[in-house]
């Protein structure tokens, strides 16, 4: 299929969920990055590293981690030896990925509740690193400061973080047990200006509307303070600046029958400062700090798998997008403001990457 039928395709599909408001539209489809290997359907986590210009997404179709040049949008290889999907999310894997030391390795969250560590000079696995969980090992992030590595076994009863470190040896460091958390735990960031970890809690104690962002120190693997976020069921998290945090919401789909919404949080105040009414059903989120924007995936949307603008400086909704068949991963290059969004084998690429731009 040409770029020119692609282009068409979606734009059809687009107008199918005229339900999808557009907010002074902004955003625009300017290419799709093909998969090789097998159709690809399944996935999780895309991560830029924003030095090296590199996009990674978790592909459980090929039991690998992809790698592609967001600057020229081309497919740069892959490591596989990975769980893949077997029929259970639960068990299934890689999940979240982020890279270590300078750019050098890729740890992954796998579904045999693993860590791998991947070493991008050779393209192999050289580690493997047990969270002694008995689900997958899915959301993670770094503090590339003081060398630690946090990875959540979500689906776990209770879930829990697993903090470890990446210098030699891949010492564990430490666990966080999260007795209250009673869906699971979602995406974990750090954030540069405290050196803390903070991770989305959806929901305490089985009630919707209580959630929390957990605040955990990576030297001590202690819980510094819990912030409440009620009414969002948080599950993407992107770091803005002057310590405002951006929490995609879960809310606003059919099965919670919360009102939809994102939120900003003050890292600095310890509180909710902004509610964005609207946007709801969201899982991954990221930010272009370069651009002052939030991206969100709403993969649970009810109108359709969406991509969600929202302005950084002003807290307000830009645009939403509609995307394409399982979309609920989404990563932004700081370099040239390019969002790459993964869809499935249902979208008219038949399995792809999408590339968004701002006009």
């Amino acid at each position: 299929m040409t770029r020119h039928i692609l282009k068409t395709a979606f734009a059809v599909g687009f107008a199918l969920l005229g339900t999808i408001p557009t907010v002074n539209a902004k955003m625009r489809l300017v290419g799709t990055i093909a998969v090789p290997g097998e159709t690809f359907d399944s996935f999780d986590i895309s991560y830029i590293d924003q030095d090296m210009n590199k996009l990674f997404i978790a592909d459980r179709s090929n039991k690998s981690i992809d790698i592609f040049d967001v600057l020229t949008s081309n497919f740069v290889g892959r490591v596989g030896g990975l769980t893949g999907f077997n029929g259970s999310n639960a068990n299934a894997g890689p999940n979240g990925v982020a890279t270590a030391n300078h750019g050098t390795e890729a740890w992954v969250g796998d579904g045999d509740s693993t860590v791998k560590v991947i070493d991008l000079k050779k393209m192999k696995i050289v580690d493997t690193i047990s969270t002694g969980g008995k689900k997958r090992a899915d959301e993670v992030a770094i503090d590339p400061k003081d060398g630690v590595f946090i990875v959540a076994n979500d689906a776990d009863e209770p879930p829990f973080l697993t903090l470890i470190s990446t210098k030699p040896g891949h010492k564990i460091i430490g666990k966080v047990v999260f007795e209250h958390a009673t869906d699971g735990i979602e995406q974990t960031q750090y954030n540069p200006e405290d050196g803390m970890f903070y991770t989305d809690i959806p929901i305490l104690d089985k009630d919707k509307t209580k959630g929390a962002l957990a605040v955990i120190d990576p030297k001590t693997a202690k819980v510094v303070k819990m912030i409440p976020v009620d009414n969002c069921i948080p599950h993407g998290q992107a770091q803005g600046k002057g310590g405002k945090i951006f929490l995609g919401c879960n809310a606003g789909t059919a099965k919670n029958g919360l009102p939809p919404q994102m939120v900003v949080v003050d890292a600095h105040q310890g509180k909710v400062i902004a509610n964005i009414a609207g946007p709801g059903g969201s899982d991954e989120s990221a930010a272009d700090n370069k651009n002052g924007t939030y991206y969100s995936a709403l993969g649970n949307f009810p109108a359709g798998p969406t991509l969600t603008v929202i302005d950084a400086k002003t807290n307000t909704l830009k645009e939403m997008v509609p995307s394409g068949a399982g979309a609920h991963s989404v990563a932004v290059s700081e370099t040239n403001h390019r969002v790459f969004v993964p869809v499935g084998k249902a979208a008219p690429c038949g399995g792809c990457v999408l590339v968004f731009a701002p006009e």
